[in-house]
């Protein structure tokens, strides 16, 4: 590191954490520069001391890991651990430390990515770079044409309207979505506000990335798979927003 850099965007490159947690720590006062307790932006050089919760962080950028994970039925994706015992950290108990881009809720299966890589976690999220997400539905009535174009035509929920959307159906109880957007149980509520209750939820795709993979089981990015990713989020805005689906 050859020029000043903030601090946040320095924890992030090393994978200790994303800039947001990186903040949050910042404002806990667990954050150290050379034994002083640095403010908000603090920008360091590579002659500084720093200590996260009293560890050293070396100044060395690492390589980052990449993993995309089938999340079964009832893990929360946290990285509290000490909070949420059914968590997406011990469960897949990986010898370093990652964190997952974005989220599935505990009644939601499927592909979600994990990382190291804090930078590529706030370009992902950001709602506004319109990232494709894919998912296989299952409702608990039969599906009409009317619910159909209402779902892509937009539904207003969380005091807003979603997002024109790709929907088609599969069979009298299925369909398929992809959607750019990521409001909070996003497709749930849209549901809702048709009377219809979602009893299955999986998500199959994230951007370029494919479900490939048996529940329970995750695997490294494969090299074209993350040089295309890398590619598609070149020219993101870098800003965290977790949703959850």
């Amino acid at each position: 590191m050859s020029e000043l850099v903030r601090i946040n965007k320095f924890l992030s490159e090393r994978g200790i954490c994303s800039r947001r947690a990186a903040d949050k720590l910042l404002e806990q006062g667990r954050i150290t520069i050379d034994g002083e307790k640095p403010l908000m932006g603090t920008k360091i050089g590579p002659h500084n001391e720093i200590r996260v919760d009293g560890k050293l962080v070396g100044h060395t950028q690492k390589e980052f890991t990449y993993l995309a994970f089938n999340k079964p039925i009832g893990i929360v994706c946290t990285t509290d651990t000490k909070r949420e015992k059914d968590n997406i950290i011990d469960y897949i108990s990986y010898p370093e430390r990652i964190f997952p881009i974005g989220r599935l809720d505990k009644p939601s299966e499927g592909l979600i990515l994990l990382t190291s890589d804090g930078d590529i976690v706030n370009k992902i999220l950001r709602a506004s770079n319109g990232h494709e997400k894919e998912y296989i539905v299952t409702v608990d009535r039969p599906i009409t044409e009317k619910f159909l174009r209402g779902m892509a035509g937009g539904v207003p929920i969380l005091d807003t309207v979603t997002k024109k959307c790709e929907i088609e159906q599969i069979s009298k109880f299925v369909f398929r979505i992809i959607l750019t957007q990521g409001l909070n149980r996003q497709i749930r509520r849209m549901c809702e506000y048709f009377d219809y209750n979602v009893t299955k939820l999986k998500r199959i795709r994230v951007m370029n990335i494919k479900l490939d993979i048996p529940v329970g089981h995750y695997r490294t990015l494969r090299p074209q798979e993350l040089e295309d990713l890398m590619k598609a989020v070149e020219h993101s805005t870098k800003t965290f927003r977790p949703r959850t689906k």
